[in-house]
């Protein structure tokens, strides 16, 4: 059974002027605790966090299921998480301690915006500068690391649509290798959800899983071929569910499943 299309641009347009006009006021309130040491304003971007997912059940009616929350570690580690929506940029922030997400230095311009990243310890970086921002950003993860933190990287590297062919870029292997730390890796389908280049938002609910984290010490090609195998076959699941449900939303057409041979 299939939503009406009215309704979801009704509530489409409703949760993005929710989106971010409360994103917006909570940065002018947020920002001089920005001014504080030790990241004291992490607790309130996580309640950003929070609330952004709640308006978007309430509002957009897409629900969100946590899986494998047994798998997440304790302490330091490097988390590598699928990306198909800006969904997860916000929605995996309140579940970590101490999340420092490796972005592209680009976002340091947004006034405030980027003023708060860089107080709470992101990791931008100048994908232009080639070599030195591989060595500046596994630098700059292993020391978040040893702090106890929990670095969060999009393995690769950009948005991705549902079904597409994956692009694991080499990043993820350094850090992992210097940083001699667990790896989660987080599987999802939120790009059905929230497509990619497109306002509209469906229903439904958003599946995110947290899979059994990889153990350091593993050679680099060999952890990325498992980690990139590990959430692909995790997330091409997590679409056939989604797919077989009874208010599904609409899949791409490289990710619908294949049919049956005779």
């Amino acid at each position: 059974m299939r939503f009406s299309l009215v309704i979801v641009v009704l509530r489409s347009l409703a949760f993005t002027v929710m989106l971010y006009g409360f994103t917006w006021l909570m940065l002018l309130v947020i920002w001089p605790f920005f001014l504080l040491p030790d990241r004291r304003a992490w607790p309130l971007v996580k309640l950003w966090g929070r609330i952004v997912v709640w308006l978007h059940r309430v509002i957009g009616g897409t629900r969100v299921e946590w899986r494998g929350l047994e798998n997440i570690p304790e302490g330091g580690f490097l988390v590598a998480a699928k990306h198909q929506a800006m969904w997860e940029t916000f929605a995996l922030i309140p579940m970590f301690d101490s999340a420092a997400f490796v972005l592209k230095h680009e976002l340091g311009r947004i006034p405030i915006f980027g003023f708060g990243t860089r107080q709470m310890g992101m990791i931008a970086i100048d994908r232009s500068a080639g070599a030195r921002a591989l060595i500046e950003m596994t630098q700059r993860a292993k020391q978040a690391i040893a702090e106890g933190r929990q670095v969060i990287i999009f393995p690769e590297g950009t948005r991705t649509i549902p079904g597409a062919a994956p692009a694991y870029k080499v990043g993820v292997g350094y850090i992992y290798e210097a940083c001699a730390a667990p790896c989660l890796p987080v599987a999802l389908n939120s790009g059905l959800y929230w497509p990619r280049r497109s306002w509209l938002r469906y229903p439904g609910t958003i599946v995110v899983e947290f899979l059994p984290p990889i153990a350091p010490g593993m050679p680099r090609r060999e952890f990325l071929a498992k980690l990139e195998r590990d959430i692909e076959d995790a997330s091409d699941r997590l679409i056939a569910e989604a797919a077989a449900s009874r208010r599904p939303p609409p899949i791409p057409a490289r990710a619908e499943p294949a049919a049956p041979s005779a």
